[in-house]
């Protein structure tokens, strides 16, 4: 085994330390910026500020019912997407939690309306790219 240091970096989290106060931060930003690029969320694209809007009525009558709504739908990276925020929300988004377990409901026959909920959920998370998770030592426990 060799020891490499400290870690800077696991599973698409960033580490960030400060010894002095005990504290540790995690952050998923430059995963969440993969993830804004490979859906083609755009610095130009508008943020939303709620991870799901009421506008966004899912249901399974969404899904393609013609042949040239099959053929875009086989197109869009769906599956993937709903994939990557599933990862965040594991590892410490879990504020979107309930907007991602609504489009999974879909995955086995997505529509246009389906994708544009995933887009709005990307669209949050582009808004909140500094959202992170914060631990502080307890000096009560020392």
């Amino acid at each position: 085994m060799k020891d490499l240091g400290e870690a800077n970096k696991i599973l698409g989290m960033e580490i960030n330390r400060d010894i002095e106060r005990g504290k540790l931060w995690l952050s998923q930003k430059q995963y969440l910026y993969k993830v804004l690029q490979r859906f083609g969320i755009h610095k130009d694209t508008k943020p939303v500020s709620t991870p799901l809007a009421p506008h966004l009525k899912l249901s399974s009558c969404l899904s393609p019912m013609t042949d040239e709504e099959r053929e875009y739908m086989a197109k869009v990276p769906y599956a993937n997407a709903v994939g990557s925020l599933m990862y965040a929300m594991v590892c410490m988004r879990s504020g979107i939690s309930q907007a991602v377990s609504v489009i999974s409901r879909y995955m086995h026959d997505p529509g246009k309306g389906h994708w544009q909920a995933v887009r709005w959920i990307i669209r949050y998370l582009q808004n909140t790219l500094d959202v992170g998770l914060a631990f502080e030592q307890n000096e009560s426990l020392d």
